[in-house]
């Protein structure tokens, strides 16, 4: 015969288990069954102990759900000190089914600020001018360990918070490349000038043809902190 205080014992361990299995909870963290690409999960010891995602981190997916953006979780990336990614998503298509080939390594934030851009901004403006959506963007780097001018500060690439853009192609065919257009090139002039200024209020630096020769074939956008929320847009 099993005594009550047997039974008690028994749902208190079952409900114990049942609570571990979940992924989450309503308060929108996440433990170690949160899937990462390659079929592995999250942890932050060698003892298996399950990292929490921080509840920033799960409300900005939620946002890019919402959206309707494909990404990926990957694992963390840790590259030295200054280098490295804790939560990084791989961004592969925004809003729009805008493609981003090849896909992106970012910080969840950066790509959450390049979906609202592409979508409120981009696409808008692409059909404003030429009639036709945007398809896919090409991105020409994401996270990489590197710093400004290769021996400056480390750059917002090295956190994952920055994304060059190197090409911009329609769903009519057409491909806009980014670098200073021809001097009749009209259609081609607005769109590059409008998303130069109207990236400005989504990202803290908007950088492109004719800044400086490095920049000279692509759009850099980052979300580098800086004193007193000062932005960069040349």
């Amino acid at each position: 015969m099993v005594r009550p205080s047997h039974l008690r014992l028994m749902a208190a361990i079952g409900g114990a288990l049942l609570a571990l299995s979940g992924c989450g909870d309503d308060s929108g963290r996440y433990s170690g069954a949160y899937g990462f690409a390659g079929g592995f999960g999250r942890t932050v010891d060698g003892y298996g102990a399950p990292a929490v995602m921080p509840r920033e981190e799960a409300e900005c997916r939620r946002k890019l759900k919402r959206m309707k953006v494909q990404y990926t979780d990957v694992a963390p990336i840790h590259d030295g000190p200054s280098c490295g990614i804790e939560w990084p998503v791989q961004l592969t298509r925004l809003p729009g089914k805008v493609a981003v080939e090849p896909a992106a390594t970012l910080t969840c934030q950066m790509a959450l600020a390049t979906a609202v851009w592409a979508k409120e901004e981009l696409n808008p403006s692409a059909r404003w001018r030429f009639f036709s959506g945007v398809e896919k963007i090409r991105n020409g780097s994401s996270y990489r360990c590197t710093r400004i001018g290769g021996r400056g500060k480390w750059s917002a690439h090295a956190s994952g918070n920055a994304l060059d853009v190197m090409e911009i192609v329609l769903k009519n065919g057409k491909s806009i490349d980014v670098t200073k257009p021809g001097f009749f090139s009209f259609r081609q002039k607005g769109l590059l000038n409008a998303v130069r200024e109207d990236a400005c209020p989504y990202f803290t630096t908007v950088l492109g043809p004719g800044y400086d020769k490095a920049h000279g074939d692509h759009f850099h956008f980052d979300l580098m902190s800086r004193k007193n929320g000062y932005r960069v847009c040349k």
